[in-house]
């Protein structure tokens, strides 16, 4: 599967790659600073997987049938709790 990480998520990459997929930036691509319709027509157009913090790309992909991860704030915090509840119990 091959990934484009929204710029907020540019820092992930190698993790990502580390994991087996083909990553791209949104900076690699040329799309920094751009509209969020322009970064989800990127990804529809290369066939990509959409990582995003932000709602109004994850939305637009939804609508466009984009394939996109949501990442947000929630999803983090109940991540580091599950973790905290397990190291520290």
């Amino acid at each position: 599967m091959k990934i484009l990480l929204d710029e907020m998520f540019a820092g992930l990459k190698e993790y990502f790659e580390a994991l087996g997929y083909s990553v791209i930036t949104a900076q690699e691509a040329g799309l920094k600073s751009v509209k969020d319709r322009e970064i989800v027509e990127y990804a529809k157009t290369h066939d990509l997987l959409l990582i995003t913090q932000d709602a109004k790309p994850a939305e637009l992909a939804e609508l466009t049938g984009v394939k996109c991860v949501l990442v947000s704030n929630a999803m983090i915090a109940k991540v580091a709790d599950t973790k905290i509840r397990q190291l520290f119990p």
